[in-house]
């Protein structure tokens, strides 16, 4: 699937989230606005497609843009595999290429790790119909940052039109290790576009490194966003689910 081109909806949802990985030099020379209906209309204005910012981009990063090979996952076939997982695995370790995997409308119940050797892949969905990622891991089954639904070790990852859901059962105060885990970040310089990130108990681990999220939707009851990293949430929605 080398070369294949991306076209429509991919290629908005690809070019929003590669194009802002480094933009944190643009944000201090021009603030993000107090009114928040100014926003948007600050956000289209900064950002510029990664060809117009070579010179200001990490060089390995401008390389491995070049040439994004495409991986289809689909439920059913009609892609290359049928699960996150499989396709995950066919990335080399030591990956210097831009890798999509586009993945097909559907439940995945799958623990997805991304480890830290495998840099530039991007999970991306349909915005029309966001494919589900759902794993019911718990403290007790796995310890709190690996319980998560989706975890990703590697840099420059990116996640667009994702559900990221831990479906472990709501904690009822007396079991012991119920914090579950929907999504844990600990590469350097990634980004989630349009995602919802959906538990109940420490839903959003932000472990380490710098991170962008736009237009994601975050849910969860107790401590549903905790860890080191240096993250900047825009146009964030962050409703507290019913204990």
């Amino acid at each position: 699937m080398d070369g294949k081109r991306i076209e429509g909806n991919e290629v908005y949802a690809l070019a929003m989230c590669v194009s802002i990985l480094l933009f944190a030099p643009i944000v201090v020379s021009q603030p993000i606005p107090a009114d928040k209906s100014q926003v948007e209309a600050w956000f289209n204005g900064i950002i510029k497609p990664v060809k117009e910012r070579g010179t200001t981009l990490d060089p390995e990063l401008v390389q491995a843009e070049t040439e994004p090979r495409i991986i289809k996952v689909m439920q059913g076939g009609g892609g290359e595999f049928d699960t996150i997982t499989k396709a995950i695995e066919s990335v080399p370790s030591g990956n210097a290429k831009r890798v999509i995997i586009s993945v097909g409308p559907g439940s995945y119940k799958e623990k997805i790790r991304i480890e830290r050797n495998k840099p530039f892949i991007t999970l991306l969905g349909d915005p029309k119909n966001m494919p589900n990622l759902t794993f019911d891991g718990t403290a007790k089954q796995y310890g709190t940052v690996d319980s998560a639904t989706l975890i990703t070790e590697s840099n420059y990852f990116v996640g667009a039109n994702l559900n990221i859901v831990n479906s472990a059962p709501r904690p009822d105060g007396k079991m012991v290790g119920a914090q579950a885990v929907a999504l844990r970040v600990s590469g350097d310089r990634s980004a989630f576009y349009n995602c919802k990130i959906i538990g109940f108990q420490d839903t959003l681990c932000d472990d380490r490194g710098n991170h962008f999220f736009k237009d994601c939707h975050i849910r969860g009851t107790v401590d549903f966003i905790f860890g080191s990293g240096t993250s900047l949430y825009l146009v964030f929605i962050f409703p507290m689910r019913e204990i």
